[in-house]
């Protein structure tokens, strides 16, 4: 049976359940998957180590209360129920931790912080354990296809549509993005708003192909950094790892936008970073607090810029997702960010991505902006935009964007020159900095061209007024503040 058979058979016995929707069926089976994978670990631990002690009472391992012998004893029906609810979920939620608890012991009570069992049939509940127990994580192959499948699983997260401006990133992206940023091995790799892992899953593969002895390994399984603020995205990016062999993840539970960028020292920053930050969102005044009022703006992914620029090191490098808005935005903190981003950092590459790239999820026009921390600054910066395959209008859940799609923005990069379409537009275009300067740092350049007989989808409007809204309100408020400045100077 193929891993994506036992998927779909195992939604088909939850929805069995009256368990609906893909979030309903994650949430049952993040805990169930974790717990055979982290037995699984926990078996070659003790292999490895003689001393190895778990922070799992022995009664609670998977081994020893979910293997069926077929000899009449698994617990099932309502015996197995009440064994989950009222002695598994809530042990494993109070166990004791404090500074000194492992990593690989601290993420069991992380995962079953927020854990809970939607199962009320115990039967359905032991034959989802059965079919679980058809996996071997030991056998790499196994594990590896189903880390790839469980992957795919989270995407489908994407139906619950968006989530205060978050939205999770497709696999190509992600992958073009880190190829292009190249990770190697003994670099450190960031992302400070990291969801359910992609782009660390990404990053990991990527450097994986250099790896050739436990060393390397070990470099490369280290060099991954994340930071989360909603627990359950945090829960799966864990299980993602831990999945993909990263058996002590560097990811953590919090909001990168609490800390006063003012404080980060040298073993705060990063030799690349890769994000999509939340955008859309809004952050208060005590978050924004934590910024140089140049820099303050209550939009979230202005502000996740500006982290991204006080945490790349010295010739590091970063490709960002971000929304039309910032390009165009010239006022406020978003015409201050692109100001800094030319002059402190070599912006060598502005991406126009299509509309239908987070489809049908978000209409919202993205961008994926490339840079190096750069003590000489940009000297030009590409723009070039990717247009839809031919014979394709727009991707969608069933045609989503693939890796292959991105082939003839590999075959420019690597031989830039400027680009025209069939009504003259730019498809490509290099700029100088004096030249984006001069426009007060409007980057909305070598965009789609609009035709005045298209009708745009309501959403599609709707983001567009809410950008360009931002836009006018920190364009106020830094004329408000200029206002304040001077009156108070007369006093």
């Amino acid at each position: 049976m193929s891993i994506e058979t036992l998927i779909k058979r195992l939604q088909n016995i939850m929805r069995g359940d009256d368990l609906a929707g893909t979030v309903q069926y994650l949430k049952q089976m993040i805990w169930m998957i974790f717990l055979k994978i982290y037995d699984a670990k926990e078996e070659e631990w003790e292999l490895l180590d003689d001393n190895y002690q778990s922070i799992i009472p022995d009664r609670l391992k998977w081994r020893n209360w979910a293997v069926d012998n077929n000899d009449g004893k698994a617990l099932t029906g309502d015996e197995l129920i009440k064994f989950v609810n009222n002695d598994l979920i809530d042990t494993l939620k109070k166990l004791e931790v404090d500074e000194n608890t492992p990593k690989k012991h601290l993420i069991v009570k992380q995962i079953f912080e927020d854990a809970s069992n939607l199962m009320k049939n115990g039967v359905k509940l032991r034959q989802m354990i059965n079919a679980l127990n058809e996996i071997d994580f030991t056998n790499y192959t196994e594990a590896h296809e189903f880390g790839d499948m469980y992957e795919s699983m989270l995407k489908d997260l994407q139906e619950s549509k968006r989530d205060g401006g978050e939205f999770y990133t497709p696999r190509a992206l992600t992958d073009f993005i880190v190829e292009k940023v190249d990770p190697r091995l003994g670099e450190t790799v960031a992302d400070f708003a990291c969801g359910t892992g992609g782009f660390l899953v990404s990053a990991l593969k990527h450097m994986e192909s250099n790896v050739h002895t436990p060393e390397d390994q070990e470099l490369c399984r280290s060099a991954l950094y994340g930071i989360e603020k909603k627990s359950f995205p945090y829960s799966l990016c864990l299980t993602n790892l831990i999945l993909h062999d990263v058996e002590e993840p560097r990811v953590y539970y919090g909001n990168s936008l609490t800390r006063n960028v003012r404080d980060y020292q040298e073993s705060d920053l990063f030799d690349v970073i890769v994000m999509n930050p939340p955008y859309g969102g809004t952050e208060d005044v005590t978050v924004q607090s934590n910024f140089p009022a140049d820099y303050r703006a209550s939009e979230t992914a202005d502000l996740f810029m500006a982290v991204i620029m006080y945490r790349l090191k010295t010739n590091g490098r970063c490709g960002v997702v971000l929304p039309d808005g910032f390009l165009f935005g010239t006022d406020g903190a978003k015409r201050n960010l692109k100001e800094k981003l030319l002059n402190e950092f070599n912006l060598h590459t502005v991406l126009r991505l299509p509309k239908s790239v987070f489809a049908p999820y978000t209409s919202i026009a993205t961008n994926v902006l490339f840079f190096d921390k750069d003590q000489d600054g940009t000297k030009d910066v590409w723009f070039y935009r990717m247009d839809m395959p031919t014979g394709m209008k727009a991707f969608s859940k069933t045609k989503p964007i693939r890796l292959e799609h991105f082939d003839p923005v590999r075959e420019w990069w690597n031989n830039r020159s400027e680009m025209q379409d069939e009504d003259g537009n730019f498809k490509s275009k290099k700029y100088t900095k004096e030249e984006l300067a001069a426009t007060n740092y409007d980057l909305d350049l070598c965009g789609y061209p609009h035709k005045a007989e298209e009708v745009l989808e309501p959403d599609v409007l709707i983001n567009q007024y809410f950008e360009k809204k931002a836009s006018l309100d920190e364009s106020i408020k830094d004329v408000l503040g200029k206002i304040m400045a001077l009156l108070e100077k007369d006093e």
